[in-house]
This record gives structure tokens, sequence and C-alpha cells, in this order.
């Protein structure tokens, strides 16, 4: 009676915690989804100084989170069928899954960090070419265009 007890209330805290991850899930989705359509982002990232478009890696690292928040309501879908339905099978392939995209994220982490001076030189470099052209003496397009790239900037980050 009490181990048949304990185990209904196991099975419902594991349903819970399976649940849990599956809503993770979706929050990761809908805020790379957010990073992606963001206008003021997208305004940002979308700019072009002398023929250079500003760099992208922003949205690699969105399209990852995209796929990641996806994947994560698949499997936390499949987890929480399969502890409704008492599957082993579905479990397992839960378990399997989780341990997978466990490996794939601890991956992302190291490639971002590994990358993250590559990253920032990027639109530093961008933004201080930008920068030197804004402010030559000489009137033209490339510096109307150059202070076209810092108004942006500076409305994005809210300097």
């Amino acid at each position: 009676m009490i181990v048949s007890h304990l185990l209904l209330i196991l099975h419902k805290k594991i349903q819970f915690y399976i649940f849990m991850f599956e809503l993770a899930g979706g929050v990761i989705l809908g805020v790379a989804l957010w990073l992606r359509h963001d206008n003021q982002t997208s305004s940002l990232l979308m700019q072009q100084f002398e023929g250079q478009q500003a760099p992208n890696t922003f949205y690699t690292s969105v399209y990852i989170l995209i796929a990641v928040g996806a994947v994560m309501m698949i499997v936390g879908f499949l987890g929480c069928y399969g502890a409704i339905q008492e599957s082993q099978c579905l479990l397992g392939t839960f378990f399997f899954l989780l341990v997978c995209l466990f490996a794939c994220e601890v991956a992302a982490g190291i490639w971002g960090f590994s990358n993250r001076e590559t990253i920032s030189k990027e639109m530093i470099n961008f933004y201080d070419a930008a920068y030197i052209k804004s402010v030559d003496v000489v009137d033209s397009s490339s510096k109307t265009a150059a202070i076209k790239v810092l108004e942006v900037f500076h409305e994005t980050v809210g300097l």
C-alpha cells in the first residue's frame, strides 16, 4: 500500500519535471523567435557600410536557439506522453534524446565560448570603421551611410 502510494507520487513528480522541460523548450523557442524578428535587432544587423554587411554571427546563435527550443519541445512531448502511457520505449527514447541534446548544448556552449572574441571583434571592426568614416571632414555618401549606421546602433543599444 505504501509502496504503491510512493510510486504514484514519484510518477507524478516525473511527469511534472518532464512538463517543465517541455515548457523550458517553449520559452527558449519563444525568446529565440523574438530575438530573430525584433525590429531593433534586425535593423541593426541589416545595416550596410561600404559594401560590407554587419556581421551576422548573432543570427547563427539565434538559429541554434530556435533549433534547441524546438527539439526540447518535441523531446518533452515524447517524455510526457511516455510517462502518461507508461511506455518504456518512449521513456527510453526520451532519455536517449535528452542525453544527445545535453551533449549538443555543451558543444554549442564550447563553440560560443571559443568564438566569443571573434564575434565581438567582427562587430567592433564594423562599427569602428563606420565611426571613423562618420567623423571624416569630407562630406560624402559614405559619410552619410556611416552616420546612419551609427544612429541605428545608438538607437538599438540605447545610447
